[in-house]
């Protein structure tokens, strides 16, 4: 059917509107809300026709962009850094065993040649981060699984896309070479983490150097070098996905101004996008065609989440020092999501042998993972003794907002046990001139500051300054001999 521009409006807006309600609902019935915006997309299904996969492959992709930096920006180095090793074996080797075993199912339970079936297994081999950062983001898991997974979904798309293609161009070519195809690799892993370094620096050199009109474009100038950090070192043969991430994590690891702001629009515009791109995928399939893959897709479902996974988890952290346990938690928390579908439509549009039935059956895995592992993660922690504390909540962060231009800034300095001024008072801090703490945020609670307020360890001091005594406040703060910009060490931000 044909819509017009106001029924396509209201469209849209209903598809938003519906995607945040359903986001409540989702908490209240332990399921993850990919997993609802994905109903709602095929109950409109029903009253709309859409089947257009490249305008669904061109939003699914600027939307993984959106979440790989938003995700990315969010993430601790002092966190990740322990598990990188566990991480890139993840998604690397990982990704590389679970696609064989599900490839090898799917030939024999689909009926398909051995490339269509390491083809269905590439595109379901990698974990989602959209679905991983949004299920892990409100459970108590500890802090070092739910940092491995994070980093495994944030690095492990660029294997699934390379796999994906390759096994594309293999069948479109059987001539191609293997080696080729490796060398290839190896290529595009290099490129995307040496880009994604160098854009995060230049990133953070303009946002820190440059004075805007409004204090609203620093978060579209950030996001804007991130969609430029895909489609650049996508030019040049690189991983465009980790790229992007790399430069995500750089920038939300480093000094930088309007961080709150920054932080804030990604969050809301990444939850727009992931909203948009379910229930537009979920317009993409037909609820009959699904009934017509059923069985296929249960036992495909079984295999991935019992076998396929858990064996490409232990194989490729064997010699990490993981618990079984912690194992498998890992393994049951292989959560499948939008990129195994955006995935799916690559060999739709390259023309590709049963694309279609390829489709159906990837869309019927995902809403399965999403809706047995992802509504179960936080109770097979708790059974796994690895739940930690319970979560606080945000922690209260303030900014300096003008409608024009401005020198003075708040930084947000957070106290650590080496700190200089630890136990002092305020008033008996040598501040530069013009120089004001606005807040004391102690134990997730705002203190008025006075001068007799003492500076106790753990707490989060908001100093309203000007741009150009900022180095010389974390001097202060931190000690003459501290390195002044590494926010691993000192956690610096502003805002």
């Amino acid at each position: 059917m044909s819509l017009s521009v106001e029924s396509l409006i209201f469209l849209f807006s209903t598809m938003l509107i519906i995607g945040v309600l359903a986001t409540k609902f989702s908490a209240r019935l332990g399921l993850p809300s990919l997993v609802l915006f994905l109903l709602v997309g095929m109950f409109l299904n029903n009253y709309i026709f859409f089947e257009n996969a490249r305008l669904s492959q061109l939003i699914g992709i600027l939307a993984l962009i959106i979440i790989l930096f938003e995700g990315g920006t969010q993430t601790k180095w002092t966190n990740i850094k322990p598990i990188l090793g566990a991480a890139g074996s993840l998604a690397t080797i990982g990704v590389f065993i679970t696609t064989v075993l599900t490839g090898l199912a799917a030939m024999y339970i689909l009926n398909l040649s051995l490339l269509e079936g390491m083809l269905f297994g590439a595109i379901v081999g990698s974990t989602d981060a959209a679905a991983v950062f949004s299920v892990l983001g409100n459970k108590n898991i500890k802090k070092r699984l739910t940092a491995t997974l994070e980093a495994e979904s944030g690095t492990n798309d660029p294997m699934a896309v390379f796999l994906t293609i390759t096994f594309i161009a293999l069948i479109q070519t059987p001539e191609s070479s293997v080696w080729t195809a490796v060398g290839s690799f190896f290529l595009q892993m290099g490129l995307g983490l040496l880009m994604g370094l160098l854009l995060g620096k230049l990133t953070v050199w303009v946002i820190n150097n440059i004075t805007l009109d409004a204090s609203g474009l620093y978060p579209v100038l950030a996001l804007a070098f991130a969609v430029f950090t895909f489609a650049i070192t996508t030019a040049f043969g690189g991983s465009g996905f980790l790229a992007v991430y790399v430069m995500a994590v750089f920038i939300g690891n480093n000094d930088l101004m309007y961080r709150f702001s920054i932080l804030r629009f990604n969050e809301g515009f990444a939850w727009m996008m992931q909203i948009l791109m379910f229930i537009l995928l979920g317009l993409l399939v037909f609820p009959n065609q699904l009934l017509d893959v059923f069985w296929q897709g249960i036992v495909l479902s079984i295999i991935l989440m019992f076998l396929a996974r858990p064996i490409g988890v232990f194989l490729s952290m064997l010699f990490m020092k993981y618990s079984v346990k912690e194992k498998l938690f890992v393994s049951w928390a292989g959560l499948k999501g939008a990129v195994p579908i955006v995935l799916a439509t690559y060999p739709t549009l390259e023309g590709v042998n049963n694309s279609q039935l390829i489709f159906n059956v990837v869309f019927f895995v995902v809403l399965i993972s999403a809706l047995v592992q992802g509504s179960t993660l936080s109770w097979v922690g708790t059974k796994l003794g690895l739940t930690g504390e319970k979560q606080t909540g945000v922690m209260p962060s303030m900014e300096l907002i003008t409608i024009g231009k401005t020198d003075s800034e708040i930084m947000e300095v957070s106290m650590n046990d080496t700190s200089p001024v630890l136990g002092s008072n305020l008033i008996d801090l040598e501040l530069p001139d013009d120089t004001l703490i606005t807040a004391i945020i102690r134990d997730g609670k705002v203190i008025t500051p006075t001068g007799n307020s003492i500076i106790e360890e753990e707490d989060t001091l908001y100093v309203l300054t000007h741009k150009k005594n900022r180095e010389q406040i974390k001097r202060l703060i931190y000690g003459k001999d501290k390195q002044a910009n590494n926010p691993t060490k000192k956690q610096v931000n502003s805002t």
